[in-house]
């Protein structure tokens, strides 16, 4: 089972990504957290195969979090979402371990579709909808 954590703190698109994650990957288990707090419980509670993280949380910025999250599971792929694409968060995202850096004007779910897919294991691959039949 392909596990997926969503760390947002707007409401709104927390629910649109795991939505769409959900309508184009059925089998995909995904998880939601509002802040850094419920994130790292669970994180502790069921390590996810995925995680996004936004860039502006309460009480502590994306790019410390993802730093927090690389040091003790490096191996897990973390996505940086934020609605600002300046040179210097990419640097920080770069500089935090973050893998992949998605501005949300500007992602495409084509885009996100395709991240996902590579990190699947082989057999869940064919469970994925093509993104032009949702």
């Amino acid at each position: 089972m392909f596990t997926t954590l969503i760390i947002q703190d707007d409401a709104t698109f927390r629910q649109l990504l795991k939505e769409g994650l959900r309508v184009r990957f059925p089998v995909m288990v995904v998880d939601e957290a509002r802040n850094v707090g419920e994130a790292l419980q669970a994180i502790k509670s069921v390590l996810p195969d995925l995680i996004f993280v936004d860039v502006r949380l309460q009480g502590e910025n994306g790019f410390d979090l993802v730093r927090r999250i690389k040091s003790d599971h490096s191996r897990v792929p973390v996505f940086i979402l934020t609605d600002y694409d300046l040179d210097e968060y990419r640097e920080a995202a770069r500089r935090s371990g973050a893998d992949h850096f998605l501005v949300k004007a500007a992602w495409s779910w084509d885009e996100v579709t395709g991240l996902v897919k590579s990190l699947l294991p082989r057999t869940s691959t064919s469970t994925a909808v093509p993104a032009q039949q949702v």
